[in-house]
């Protein structure tokens, strides 16, 4: 099974978010994305990647990029589809957040986009999709060869509990504390064709792998294929999937520049003829869960021998190590934004500081609603006097 590549010109960047739907009254999230997007034609109907579309369930809208070069493009691109989005849901009694879960409402109450596609797999997937009332962020980086794409997500694969635990923010379950960082990375990771990325050798072995897959009946499309970090034939790119929902702009950008630069890099070292790390598969599993349970607090496998690290430690270096790839990328000031949540917290701590201030769920359900707003982080006790 041959499958083209559209080799990128150079590693661009596309993002899309994830953003919650919330019911400015009773802060449970609103089943209202069908309402919101009929106000929104221009953003939601016209080109050939529309900025604003539906997601699996109607308390959803995903607010996508089109094609940028620099992340100061891709945030501005986003700030700007976000203000005419955060108009329209106001109009309906709408607030705007993101986590990776909304701390109160039920996945019970949840309702499916109307799309033949979610139909099919809701269909398919049963209890497993139904529940899947959680919220991520995704990012395109462009590959400028075919040849580089399954060794730079190999690569990558070593970077999940990187990303996941920069970005956790989902504590919380149906109005319960699951004790993760991120239950949304084992709501979702149970789709029979989610989780870490199968390490292949090569493109040649996707396409085998793919076709395999098809030919067995467990997928009925590749785009079915939802691995962590995937190729993505269409658009040229290597996708990152592990981020949870992220709060705010300043913190996508971070998490973008940790993928450009990352990804830049590989491609550097392919190019000078340097052989990608390719991480044993039961190191990526024990890692992706060390970072879902303890996020920043993991200790992480540093190697195939079973030698470990504090992942905080691992993340100072590796933001050091990138330090002049984004600069050259333009995206130095977004990637120290990492330094600021290693400092301040990942919104998985923010969130459960608020409950150890005395705070309620809904003043969770505030405090996300008001970081997307302002774009900021919001302090523990901020959150709770603004609810008391």
């Amino acid at each position: 099974m041959a499958i083209e590549f559209n080799a990128s010109s150079g590693t661009t960047l596309g993002v899309e978010w994830e953003i919650q739907l919330v019911d400015a009254e009773t802060r449970h999230l609103r089943q209202d994305a069908r309402r919101v997007l009929a106000a929104l034609p221009s953003l939601s109907e016209d080109g050939e990647i529309p900025k604003v579309r539906h997601e699996l369930m109607e308390s959803t809208v995903e607010v996508v990029t089109g094609i940028c070069h620099t992340v100061g493009e891709a945030k501005s691109d986003l700030a700007a589809t976000l203000a005419e989005l955060r108009t329209a849901a106001a109009d309906r009694g709408i607030a705007l957040a993101c986590t990776g879960t909304h701390p109160i409402s039920d996945w019970r109450d949840a309702v499916m986009a109307p799309t033949q596609r979610y139909a099919d797999l809701v269909e398919q997937m049963q209890w497993l999709a139904r529940r899947i009332q959680t919220f991520g962020v995704h990012v395109h980086v462009g590959v400028s060869d075919v040849s580089k794409a399954i060794p730079i997500v190999n690569a990558l694969s070593a970077y999940l509990p990187h990303f996941l635990a920069l970005t956790a923010s989902s504590p919380f379950w149906s109005g319960a504390d699951t004790g993760l960082a991120s239950c949304r990375a084992v709501v979702f990771g149970q789709l029979p064709t989610a989780g870490p990325p199968h390490l292949l050798d090569d493109w040649a072995a996707f396409e085998d792998y793919m076709d395999t897959l098809l030919r067995a009946g467990t997928i009925r499309s590749i785009k079915e294929v939802w691995w962590d970090i995937r190729p993505h034939p269409d658009f040229g790119t290597v996708e990152i999937r592990m981020c949870d929902g992220i709060p705010t702009l300043r913190e996508v950008g971070m998490a973008a520049a940790l993928c450009q630069s990352l990804v830049t890099l590989f491609e550097q070292q392919l190019d000078r003829g340097y052989t990608l790390p390719r991480p044993a598969p039961w190191v990526v599993r024990d890692n992706k869960w060390r970072a879902t349970r303890y996020g920043l607090d993991a200790i992480v496998i540093t190697d195939d021998n079973g030698n470990t690290a504090p992942l905080r430690d691992d993340l100072y270096e590796l933001i050091r190590e990138l330090e002049p790839v984004a600069d050259r990328l333009g995206c130095a000031e977004e990637l120290k934004v990492a330094g600021e949540v290693l400092e301040h917290g990942a919104p998985y701590e923010r969130q459960r500081a608020i409950r150890a201030a005395g705070g309620s769920l809904e003043n969770i359900v505030d405090a996300a609603i008001t970081e997307l707003a302002e774009d900021r982080f919001v302090a523990p006790g901020e959150a709770v006097h603004a609810g008391a």
